[in-house]
């Protein structure tokens, strides 16, 4: 890529993500532990005469025809807080599976609002306002840190201690629509207040697998009734040697497999890309932990 200000878009996982109901807006409200990993698309911004994307990477084809990606709505956005126009290209390394419920469109869009920031300065008002313009899961992405995420998104708190965690991400090819998965829930109403909890005790792996054993994805049964070949994936890396835990990430179809070490998940992730050679599999670490 040209010179110009890097910023790294790391996958978003949702290590728990729960519904708590359908507001009268249409939108959902959650609760999710949210952890990035090391795999990430890269985002190079720059000054321009005119608003521009260029895109190359493994799943560049797929963003080909896209006409609103995430990336230059947030320049737009942006560029409007400041009261200017959107005179910036953008370079996207496209590394993550597009729509697989690892967040890519958002961590773009989040590292684009971070390299216009260095680029431009800070914008009048809130960034996190801005972010949530762009999507629920944008201000998370923008923080890049382990949080609980409630309400639509935009409330944050950040999980200052983590164990540290290895882990295989697999992607068996197919797209799942959000907006699919949310119809085949069917949530009701929102009931009671955000709920925080205070996660005691997850410093350990081994407490950390008991939290999330207990607090699950309520997406992953919708996401299979759509596309059954995630429970497939699922139960592929819950039978690798040393897997701890497995599950599905946000609205699918990308699962993961937490273990205790990078040598067992290294190997994990050669043995399903031998069985499935048509998958995204790579074995990963996540950050700030």
């Amino acid at each position: 890529m040209s010179a110009g200000i890097l910023e790294v878009a790391n996958a978003k996982i949702n290590l728990s993500l729960k519904i708590r109901g359908r507001e009268e807006s249409g939108y959902h409200q959650l609760e999710s532990l949210v952890v990035f990993a090391s795999v990430a698309d890269h985002v190079t911004c720059k000054d321009a005469d005119a608003l521009d994307l260029e895109i190359s990477g493994p799943f560049a084809a797929q963003l080909a025809d896209e006409k609103s990606n995430l990336i230059l709505n947030a320049a737009r956005v942006f560029a409007g807080a400041l009261g200017r126009d959107p005179t910036v290209k953008f370079e996207l390394e496209k590394n993550l599976p597009i729509a697989s419920g690892i967040g890519g469109g958002s961590a773009d869009a989040a590292a684009a609002l971070r390299a216009m920031m260095r680029l431009w300065g800070d914008p009048p008002g809130s960034i996190n306002g801005i972010a949530l313009q762009l999507g629920a899961d944008v201000p998370v992405c923008l923080k890049k840190r382990p949080s609980f995420m409630t309400g639509l998104g935009e409330n944050l708190r950040t999980i200052p201690r983590l164990p540290e965690m290895h882990a295989v991400l697999a992607n068996p090819g197919v797209s799942v629509s959000t907006a699919d998965v949310f119809q085949r829930l069917q949530a009701g109403p929102v009931e009671g207040p955000d709920r925080l909890p205070l996660l005691p005790g997850v410093e350990t792996l081994d407490r950390l697998v008991a939290w999330l054993e207990e607090n699950g994805n309520d997406l992953e049964g919708p996401a299979i009734a759509i596309e059954p070949v995630i429970e497939t994936v699922i139960n592929d890396l819950q039978a690798t040697a040393g897997c701890r835990l497995a599950r599905m990430s946000g609205s699918g179809a990308t699962c993961f497999a937490l273990y205790d070490n990078p040598f067992d998940s290294a190997e994990a992730a050669a043995v399903l890309k031998e069985k499935h050679g048509n998958w995204w599999v790579t074995a990963t670490r996540f950050l700030g932990s």
